[in-house]
């Protein structure tokens, strides 16, 4: 889909169309889309996972472990929705000033074993 760029709008239409916002979809331009919070530690054991970490794995829902907790607590399922743990995607540097990572931890008291 082809994306034509209206005020603070994005609208993307089928390729070939020439004209036509009737039929056009709506998306918030980029500034306003939800992101990733990027969570700044792994909520079974506390370990810093910071934006550029390679470590961080998420669900679905970006419920934050560490690689270590993943794959031997966890075996690679989140303790809170049962969902698949992946690597966390790295934000660009140049990208963090102006869309910064949460600085809310959240941390299990009982950690991984319990989960």
């Amino acid at each position: 889909m082809a994306v034509q760029r209206i005020g603070t709008e994005r609208h993307l239409r089928p390729a070939g169309t020439l004209t036509g916002t009737a039929t056009a979809q709506t998306v918030p331009a980029q500034e306003d889309r939800a992101m990733l919070e990027l969570r700044p530690c792994c909520e079974c054991c506390g370990a810093d996972l910071p934006p550029e970490s390679t470590e961080a794995r998420i669900c679905s829902f970006e419920c934050t472990f560490c690689q270590a907790c993943t794959e031997v607590e966890l075996r690679g399922h989140c303790p809170n929705c049962g969902g698949e743990l992946l690597r966390r995607p790295i934000r660009p540097a140049a990208r963090l000033a102006q869309f910064p990572a949460s600085t809310v931890r959240k941390v299990k008291p009982q950690g991984c074993a319990a989960a």
